[in-house]
């Protein structure tokens, strides 16, 4: 039965006749005959149905012409087959892929663990040959859920991550991950018993500056993986926690805008342009450019020769360059001693990040000292998801340029009649190279070190000492007449030995005076 099944499906379009040729077929093979009849189109399921009846009598004298067709019958018929012929194939030793839930780790139920970030974003503020890092604080929660959970040790740790695309050796896992420990915690050393709540385990790490920052790209991958581990004392699955610290670097935009100026012999023409060197992620970056010497007199001639700009485009590339490193499996090994050699490949990858072509949108002056001026917008889209400059001391360094290039043809006009303009088919393209550097934003944030209080050793000495030349009896009487002004008395040691102030006295009053 199942193969009339898959002969109905496959001959759903054909007639009557051939189906009923095939079914003789199958019951006598030296029978021929009913192939030769003229062929007429009927219903593929009345077909099924004539097959079963033919199966369940004599297939040699198949009855097929007084049977009266239902399609209610056929629609059971065709169930019946189908819940008798379908059966479900399984593969128990065949996975196709994992579920979700597998991948996940079991949990432990009686406690659970998380953290709290307390201090700000991890930025790092400078060069890497100047800048002092990125400090990173926090918490440790671990939720207790029942009474008295025993744990045997806690502890946490903070590694560097390095993942390499394209590996020494291909499908080598210790080729294509490197990892480097920055900082361990042990909380918990010895078995402790726990009580219901939430306890707080406080940590913290300096990130040194020259470490470099977070990345992805087609080359490489650095990412900062800080993972604790609780063990607990009983039965229990342990309780394991993972995070990524997004690490980042800001470098200080200048207050000028960088200027450059590019002369192409053998022409006269002059380009200065004003841009600034750092740029942002998702942000726009203006460059202005002016073209000086576009215009030439040939005074013997009488002629006047122009360079006019027909197209300019511009797009911002990424360079991206790493080592990966060999294992000790895949390394060479030195010959006089045996050991593993350290050796690497050279893994070097670019990309057009964003790029423009622009025929209009400048403006031309052709006059005796004629130039031409433009903007240039660059523009970074967000989905290009451009990577930030990056060197570390692996030899991993991604950089970026400002590639700027101009058409400009030659055309000539006499100088008695200067609209009388005449291509000369000389045409030049004028290239420029302009290093750029991609970095994030610093937002509200500075330097760690610029917000902490200053430490002990920093605190400057205090302020000098006074020293006092006047001797011990001087200061005695010094406060013995501050006493004798505080009492109203005048007298003071320079005064002794003067006769105190008397009040005038009148004059004497002579004869004339007693007249009068």
């Amino acid at each position: 039965m199942p193969h009339r099944v898959v002969d109905f499906f496959r001959s759903s379009n054909d007639s009557i006749h051939n189906i009923k040729a095939s079914v003789q077929r199958r019951s006598n093979p030296n029978s021929r005959s009913a192939s030769r009849e003229r062929p007429t189109r009927h219903s593929s399921a009345a077909s099924s149905v004539l097959e079963d009846v033919t199966d369940h009598n004599n297939a040699q004298t198949p009855i097929y012409t007084a049977l009266p067709v239902k399609m209610s019958e056929v629609k059971e018929k065709l169930k019946e087959k189908e819940s008798h012929t379908h059966h479900r194939l399984s593969f128990p030793s065949l996975h196709l892929g994992s579920s979700k839930a597998s991948k996940e780790q079991p949990q432990n139920p009686n406690a659970s663990l998380s953290w709290k970030i307390e201090s700000p974003p991890a930025v790092m503020h400078g060069e890497p040959e100047n800048s002092t890092g990125a400090l990173v604080s926090g918490q440790l929660l671990l939720d207790v859920k029942e009474e008295g959970f025993e744990v045997d040790n806690f502890s946490a740790k903070l590694e560097i991550h390095v993942v390499q695309k394209r590996p020494f050796a291909g499908h080598c896992q210790s080729c294509s991950n490197q990892t480097t420990e920055l900082k361990s915690w042990t909380f918990l050393s010895e078995p402790t018993i726990l009580t219901k709540r939430i306890h707080e385990f406080p940590f913290s790490v300096l990130l040194d500056g020259h470490l470099p920052a977070s990345t992805d790209n087609p080359v490489v991958a650095i990412r900062y993986d800080f993972s604790a581990e609780v063990t607990p004392r009983t039965s229990g699955p342990a309780i394991k926690f993972t995070k990524n610290i997004d690490v980042k670097r800001s470098l200080q935009v200048p207050e000028l805008p960088h200027h450059s100026i590019r002369i192409f012999p053998p022409t006269n023409i002059a380009a200065s342009v004003h841009f600034s060197q750092v740029m942002h992620p998702i942000s726009t970056n203006t460059v202005t450019l002016r073209l000086d010497g576009v215009v030439k007199h040939n005074p013997d001639a009488k002629s006047v020769e122009y360079w006019k700009l027909k197209r300019l485009s511009w797009k911002l590339e990424e360079n991206m360059e790493t080592v990966a490193p060999a294992c000790d499996k895949h390394a060479p090994k030195d010959p006089e001693t045996g050991l593993p050699t350290k050796k690497g490949s050279k893994r070097t990858d670019s990309r057009i990040i964003a790029h423009a072509d622009m025929h209009t949108g400048w403006k031309s002056d052709y006059s005796p000292s004629g130039c031409i001026e433009m903007e240039i917008q660059c523009a970074l889209p967000p989905a290009t998801k451009a990577a930030c400059d990056l060197k570390s001391e692996d030899g991993t360094e991604v950089t970026h340029q400002l590639v700027v290039e101009m058409v400009v043809v030659q055309e000539y006009a006499p100088t008695a009649h200067p609209k009388h303009i005449t291509p000369t088919g000389v045409a030049r393209i004028l290239r420029m190279h302009f290093g750029v550097v991609i970095t994030e934003r610093a937002g509200l944030g500075v330097s760690w070190d610029n917000e902490a209080p200053p430490i002990y050793q920093d605190v400057p000495p205090s302020p000098p000492s006074y020293s006092c030349d006047i001797p011990y009896e001087s200061v005695e009487d010094l406060s013995l007449s501050r006493r004798s002004a505080e009492s109203g008395r005048t007298a003071s040691p320079a005064y002794e030995g003067l006769a105190p102030p008397t009040s005038p006295t009148p004059p004497a009053l002579g004869a004339d005076d007693t007249a009068r």
